[in-house]
């Protein structure tokens, strides 16, 4: 799915609304295991079926930092841009708050509410979007963050 192109002025005037939805992306093993590897992070709650259906959890789950990572890739597709913008950059995170486990083979979407936008300089907006990682079925997000990037033109 192509982001929506929009107007300088168009973009500017989005504070406060809902951006976009993206598409369920499944939470596998497989994602898990090689997050896992990447990240040097193989603790056992997720990498370990067996050991993991002791705990609370009572089956692996996905790592928080996979869950947040996953919002720049959910974004692509639902998050506008700006016509003609050379590129967007990720500037950084005011707050993330882990609130619901993602279990092995469940699907997650993010939610994106442009919180702020704002011309920092010339040819540099400064977006900060409220993204909430949904699971399908869940009551409860598995997370929310204050995502912020930057916008070239």
């Amino acid at each position: 799915m192509a982001p929506k192109m929009m107007s300088k002025e168009e973009f500017l005037g989005l504070t406060g609304n809902e951006v976009g939805v993206s598409d369920w992306f499944d939470v596998t093993q497989d994602r898990i295991d090689r997050f896992a590897e990447a990240t040097e992070d193989d603790q056992f709650i997720h990498v370990n079926p067996q050991a993991a259906a002791q705990t609370p959890f009572g089956q692996t789950i996905a790592h928080g930092f996979l869950s947040l990572s996953m919002i720049a890739g959910m974004g692509i597709g639902v998050m506008p841009m700006v016509e003609g913008a050379k590129m967007g950059v990720n500037y950084g995170l005011n707050q993330v708050r882990f609130l619901t486990p993602v279990k092995s083979g469940k699907r997650v979407r993010g939610r994106y509410v442009m919180a702020e936008v704002r011309e920092r300089a010339r040819g540099i907006i400064q977006t900060t979007y409220d993204v909430t990682v949904e699971i399908e079925g869940e009551a409860k997000p598995a997370l929310k963050a204050e995502w912020i990037n930057l916008v070239y033109t």
